[in-house]
């Protein structure tokens, strides 16, 4: 896709966001209510008798036996609800934004204590962190996304504020965590995993300019950048977990959103029997007629939309049944005469259709722990045209179908209040078919490269599995020591990878954390169909170390310091092109996987920072966030100079 293409997708899309009109298809009265459920975070079980506090008010409630509370008559405005109950953390949600004759829901999670209610008099349960993620982890909440400057309610937008995140462009939602390639990055909506959240995805990536999923369905993001559990594995630099939320349980509830690039939609509403509920959302773009009118000086008219589903049934009050689906549709096109009026390199089509689809399982077992279970299926379909506009030769003609069947199961078993398992299994069944012509074209050293043609039906198996303990020693001591193994059937490989985690809390304000792994991810199937011989090759590994300080400014301030360093070996290289690191290839310019006739699997990487970020929750009306990193991003191939990647940015710096 051409830059310019991309900046008017761009352009558009935020100038939708700035004329949306939103119509509320309910009567309304002067105030709100609060509905919510107050759970263990480790467990999930209802916590019972727990007080919630409306700041300021005066107004509160307390949990039922199923852990649900409800405060009347909220009067419309943004408020931080306080939750507390004996024995556990106390914490405090921000940015609960109440409507006039609306239910606004909120769930949490607390965290039992690891030192007496006395101790606990500077904290006001403003950040909270799981065990088993003490580094590089940071959480945002929906109304934190909606309202992050520049970002236009896009979620991965929002993460480009992070020290531990940089970006390919201004045109892409592309992350570079860390110094990785964005291939590097996973994806998990409701414990399904997503392998584009963009729409217009580069392929084999995790790239685009626009974000695929809506953000009125967020409830709640948790980002890795580093040192995960083995909870998670196949990705080398991160991880983000989405939740979204459920429909209002409380009345059929509809919003029409008007905007001069097209429409979108939401409904929501209770099931028969009050034993669930349902949320649809639909958008579709009109971009051609926003451009005409703007005289943006093309005559390109690129189109997207999107449809996203989520069903919750209660099969008991412990076990519940949810149903997802997520599903774009994107189309671009550009003639020859426009591409000469413009400068553009190249010319042509592109349409693709993506959709995830899937069931998840979540059984609670009394108050010693959880299951959830998922299996989903995911269908991707490319047709992508492109040529030269000087010359009109063929770039590429690409008619691809990547699917892939996903089972995923994670448990958590509280053996005491010092010591927890955490384990579970996950499997994948890939099938894909490629019809891809690839022209002749010259590298970025400017070496002349010939075309290659693929066609194949390449399907490959995937299993893992996963133990991690969590053990507290000592008061302020959490230690989590985790294993995972994998296997993929291309090669036939087994991996073993270690992981560990520590978290010293030396007085309430300050604590320390260390955690180091080893971290190992698939090539991108398309590279893998393309070359037999990367079948043969150790998957690309790499090896993290974390060290970091957390500081209690203030109750509602917290400032990070981080240093890390990631080790990357195994990875591809052709001898032919001793200059190029195969893997960013996606970002060199072309945006796609080229042709190599000769492949070996010994070149290596390195990235290492610092960052720092300080971060102020929404109370009495300030909020904030301040993020500055330094990093250096580096490969080598055998026998060669080490050479910077393409995503060393060496600084960043950003202000919220």
């Amino acid at each position: 896709m051409s830059v310019r293409l991309e900046k008017t997708i761009i352009a558009g899309w935020l100038i939708c966001q700035l004329l949306t009109v939103a119509a509320i298809a309910q009567n309304r009265t002067p105030g709100g209510n609060i509905k919510g459920t107050v759970t263990d975070r480790e467990t999930h079980a209802a916590l019972v008798g727990a007080n919630v506090l409306l700041t300021g008010t005066g107004n509160g409630a307390s949990t039922d036996a199923d852990g649900n509370f409800v405060i009347l008559d909220v009067p419309a405005g943004n408020y931080t609800l306080q939750f507390s109950y004996l024995g556990y953390e106390p914490f405090a949600q921000t940015d609960v934004i109440v409507k006039p004759g609306r239910s606004t829901f909120v769930d949490a999670s607390l965290k039992i204590s690891a030192v007496s209610a006395a101790e606990v008099t500077v904290s006001g349960g403003y950040f909270s962190q799981n065990d088993n993620q003490p580094v590089s982890s940071t959480g945002f909440s929906a109304e934190e996304i909606r309202r992050a400057p520049g970002s236009a309610g896009d979620v991965s937008r929002i993460l480009m504020s992070l020290p531990a995140v940089a970006k390919v462009n201004d045109q892409s939602n592309s992350l570079i965590v860390r110094g990785g390639s964005p291939t590097e990055n996973a994806f998990f909506v409701d414990n399904i995993e997503i392998p584009n959240i963009n729409h217009f995805p580069t392929q084999g990536s995790s790239g685009g300019p626009i974000g695929l999923l809506n953000v009125d369905f967020i409830e709640s993001v948790n980002f890795a950048a580093g040192g995960f559990s083995a909870a998670h594995g196949n990705r080398l630099s991160s991880v983000m977990e989405i939740e979204f939320r459920e429909g209002n349980r409380d009345g059929l509830e509809a919003q029409l959103d008007l905007n001069f690039a097209g429409f979108g939609g939401i409904a929501e509403g209770p099931l028969p029997g009050n034993r669930g509920s349902w949320l649809l959302s639909v958008r579709r773009s009109f971009l051609d007629l926003l451009v005409d009118a703007l005289d943006a000086g093309t005559d390109i008219a690129p189109r997207y939309g999107d449809v996203q589903g989520k069903l919750v049934l209660d099969i008991n009050p412990s076990t519940q049944l949810q149903l997802l689906s997520i599903t774009g549709d994107d189309h671009s096109e550009s003639d020859l005469e426009t591409a000469r009026d413009n400068d553009m390199l190249a010319f042509g089509t592109q349409d693709y259709l993506e959709n995830t689809g899937g069931i998840n399982w979540r059984a609670i077992w009394g108050g010693h722990g959880y299951s959830n279970t998922s299996l989903a299926f995911t269908a991707n379909r490319w047709e992508e045209d492109y040529r030269e506009t000087v010359g009109d030769a063929q770039i590429v003609q690409n008619r691809s179908q990547e699917n892939v069947a996903k089972f995923r199961n994670i448990n958590y078993l509280r053996l005491s209040p010092k010591h927890a398992l955490e384990f579970g299994i996950d499997a994948k069944y890939f099938f894909n078919d490629y019809r891809n012509v690839y022209g002749d074209y010259t590298d970025v050293l400017g070496n002349p490269v010939p075309g290659a043609t693929l066609d194949s039906d390449f399907s490959a198996q995937s299993v893992g599995g996963f133990l991690s303990y969590v053990a507290k020693p000592a008061a302020k001591l959490t230690a989590t020591l985790g294993v995972r193994t994998d296997y993929f059937s291309v090669g036939e490989q087994v991996q073993l990878s270690p992981r560990l985690a520590l978290d010293y809390q030396l007085s309430e304000r300050t604590s320390f954390s260390f955690a180091t792994g080893v971290y190992r991810q698939q090539l991108p199937l398309l590279m893998l169909a393309q070359n037999p011989q990367l079948h043969d090759l150790d998957s690309p590994e790499a090896t993290h170390f974390v060290f970091g300080t957390k500081y209690l400014l203030t109750e509602n301030t917290r400032l990070s310091l981080e240093f890390y360093q990631k080790n990357y070996r195994h990875f591809p290289v052709d001898p032919t092109q001793p200059g190029l690191f195969l893997v960013d290839e996606l970002y060199y310019g072309y945006g796609f996987f080229l042709n190599h006739s000769t492949v070996a699997g010994n070149a290596k990487a390195l990235s290492r920072g610092v960052e720092l970020l300080i971060q102020k929750k929404l109370v009495e009306k300030i909020y904030g966030l301040a993020s500055a990193s330094y990093f250096t991003s580096r490969y080598q191939n055998p026998g060669e100079m080490w050479r910077n990647r393409v995503f060393d940015n060496r600084f960043t710096f950003s202000v919220e």
